[in-house]
């Protein structure tokens, strides 16, 4: 099998872990990085696994949908409170009209630590990746820095 690693660094998001008993269950946020692992048991007609190129797709989702967002967890018990608040905080806030512009974007996923990202982005990307490839390139596994200390991967086929 053959591999290679494309990374994503410094991407901005906050979130919480609203059933943490520590700091973690407030909203903070950090400068994120994803690594992808692909494989393929041959190279494409340029001698890759996967053309770096060709993976704007990713670069461009996370830039539209979690730069400077906050993630919340499905079961979290403000996400609803949250969602409608930052939404529409002009409904809030009368007064300074650049105010608005410091509220965050909602992005919901079922699990919102390293870990649940990871496997989250896997199962949100490697099928992308395979539909794109027609089949050749498949994600081997993903791992979230939450910052230069700490990460989570998800490889479901590695025990």
């Amino acid at each position: 099998m053959l591999t290679c690693t494309k990374q994503y660094k410094d991407i901005p998001f906050a979130h919480r872990q609203h059933n943490h008993d520590g700091h973690c269950a407030w909203i903070h946020g950090h400068n994120w990085s994803i690594e992808f692992e692909f494989e393929a048991s041959e190279l494409d007609e340029n001698g890759f696994v996967i053309d770096f190129g060709k993976l704007k797709f990713i670069k461009n989702w996370f830039a539209e949908n979690v730069d400077h967002c906050l993630l919340l967890n499905e079961s979290d018990p403000y996400r609803d409170f949250l969602t409608r608040v930052l939404a529409s905080p002009e409904d809030l806030i009368q007064d300074d009209p650049h105010l608005p512009s410091v509220f965050a974007n909602i992005y919901v996923v079922p699990d919102g630590s390293a870990e649940g990202l990871a496997q989250y982005f896997f199962r949100l990307f490697d099928h992308m990746v395979d539909i794109r490839t027609n089949g050749r390139v498949r994600i081997r596994r993903v791992t979230v820095h939450e910052d230069e200390k700490n990460s989570a991967t998800y490889a479901p086929n590695v025990m």
